[in-house]
């Protein structure tokens, strides 16, 4: 696929799958360093309000900020670095590493955007890297609505129902899946195994740090550095 192709295709379904894109043996060390970092049964950091409304049961690592090395190699592959330039234009930034946790028989993520879409050149990029596959087995697939970032704030509406043009993804280790900020997206329940994912998020230039520091979900705008619900969603009467 050619730069032009790539950036067609993002800028019409609002994501991008790019199979085998990083070495096994990085993937390998990744995932252990995870394994290692959460044990089996850590708490969750979010507050009970968050986890009710919201039904997304993840837990963040900011291992870049704890100084653990091995997870800049990501950041700074130099393929990767072209590939977010293609997509964002020069001047881009990256924002920060999240690795997102989630034990076996939980809820996943339910219905949100990670930014809210007030202007449409104002988004973060998602760029999810997948150290383990995920398989209908295990659970946690990710869920889109192709072109979806191109229409606006997502319905309110049940937080975990489907959508007629929803999509399943399913990555494989060393997949690498570009997401944008105003892309409807879901997390499936977790069934088979616990479930890692890391976000190295990203932004085009001029955008503000905090750009997903608000997240829209079906029922409820969520802001994240206060740990409190700005609006409750709801439909009219």
């Amino acid at each position: 696929m050619t730069a032009t192709e790539r950036l067609d295709r993002f800028d019409r379904d609002g994501y991008l799958v790019i199979e085998n894109f990083f070495e096994r043996e990085l993937m390998d060390e990744l995932d252990q360093l995870m394994r290692s970092h959460f044990g089996n049964n850590p708490d969750f950091l979010h507050n009970s309000e968050f986890l009710e409304k919201a039904q997304t049961d993840v837990i963040p690592w900011f291992p870049q900020n704890e100084g653990v090395a091995a997870f800049n190699a990501v950041d700074q592959n130099a393929r990767l670095n072209a590939l977010s330039e293609e997509i964002l234009g020069t001047g881009w930034s990256s924002l920060y590493c999240m690795v997102m946790y989630s034990k076996q028989g939980t809820l996943g993520q339910a219905w949100h955007q990670d930014c809210a879409p007030d202007s449409p050149d104002i988004f973060n990029l998602n760029r999810l890297v997948y150290t383990s596959d995920i398989s209908d087995d295990i659970g946690g697939q990710i869920v889109v609505v192709p072109g979806s970032h191109k229409n606006g704030l997502i319905p309110v509406g049940d937080p975990v129902g489907e959508f007629e043009q929803q999509v399943v993804l399913r990555p494989c280790k060393g997949t690498l899946l570009l997401l944008h900020g105003h892309t409807w997206h879901r997390v499936l329940p977790i069934k088979g195994a616990n479930r890692f994912s890391t976000n190295y998020r990203s932004a085009p230039a001029g955008t503000p740090d905090s750009i997903t520091d608000v997240a829209v979900y079906r029922n409820m705008r969520y802001q994240f550095s206060t740990a409190e619900v700005i609006e409750l969603r709801k439909s009219p009467l």
